[in-house]
């Protein structure tokens, strides 16, 4: 017999079995696991364009985010067959294994993203390359840079380097795109055409915030060390590497709100840079009424 709290659904001519609709997943706001189905579907236009062909890292919260959470790589047991796999070679494992195959699943379509939503997988995270239909990774296809604000800064400080950094890819024949991280910060994307390799990239971002760090040492640092943030913007540029993930623009997150990673126009950015108050992370209802106005402002 089918559970009371679990229904039958047809997405895209798939069938799944979603439960809990009404399990509080948010308590500080009352946010339910069908409103957080609900937002999914309805951003997947705009979101799903930016999980395409890239091997998705989730982080679950089965018992809502006061609760304890995981990341997942390998797609777990119980896997639809429908869903899209591919086997990814890894190094450096945190089990201390070395080296090892891991099978990620691609969220392509709705069916796959309503299936990952169902499992609580509030935040999706991916890669900065894509891969072939075999499972090979490609070179990565974009850059992105990381601004994380030490406390006493915020927003608006990391509107103000999102700034300079815009600048310093410009100097180097680079556009880019700002996202709010739904967190505390900004990412900024750079479109790539495909010629470095993951530690190319990477090396090209370091040198970004490096230069940014000597220039601006009083607010910008490209130094990981933490003691060294107060007051400062973090440019990370680790992220680029071929073994990291960065939570994918319109992604949910697993804070107290449900705040979502947001794109957002150089406009809003530069209002950012001058009142402190101009910018914020937006929970998932914004990002709608945001959406249905605007659709994707996401350039890069």
């Amino acid at each position: 017999m089918t559970p009371t709290n679990e229904i039958q659904v047809d997405v895209e001519g798939r069938t799944l079995s979603i439960s809990n609709l009404d399990k509080v997943l948010y308590p500080r706001t009352g946010t339910t696991k069908g409103e957080v189905l609900n937002y999914y579907a309805q951003v997947s236009p705009v979101l799903l364009p930016h999980l395409k062909d890239r091997a998705v890292t989730r982080i679950r919260w089965p018992h809502g985010v006061e609760g304890s959470s995981f990341f997942e790589k390998n797609a777990p047991p119980g896997t639809p067959s429908w869903v899209r796999t591919v086997e990814v070679p890894t190094t450096g494992s945190r089990t201390g294994k070395g080296d090892s195959i891991l099978r990620f699943p691609i969220c392509d379509d709705l069916a796959t993203l309503t299936w990952l939503a169902n499992l609580a997988a509030l935040e999706l995270h991916v890669h900065q390359w894509t891969v072939d239909p075999d499972g090979t990774p490609r070179h990565p296809d974009r850059l992105v840079i990381d601004l994380d604000p030490g406390d006493p800064a915020g927003l608006h400080e990391c509107a103000q380097v999102a700034l300079m950094v815009r600048d310093a890819l410009a100097e180097r024949d680079l556009g880019c795109t700002p996202v709010t991280s739904g967190s505390k910060g900004l990412h900024l994307y750079a479109p790539l055409p495909g010629e470095l390799d993951s530690d190319g990239t990477t090396a090209l971002a370091k040198e970004v915030a490096e230069t940014l760090q000597q220039e601006h040492p009083d607010l910008v640092t490209a130094t990981m060390t933490k003691a060294k943030r107060p007051g400062k913007v973090f440019l990370d540029w680790s992220q680029n590497s071929g073994s990291k993930t960065t939570i994918s623009p319109y992604s949910l997150r697993g804070r107290e709100r449900p705040t979502a990673a947001t794109p957002l126009t150089w406009d809003e950015v530069e209002a950012g840079a001058e009142d402190e108050l101009a910018l914020e992370q937006l929970t998932l209802d914004q990002v709608l009424e945001r959406v249905a106005e605007l659709g994707d402002v996401f350039d890069a």
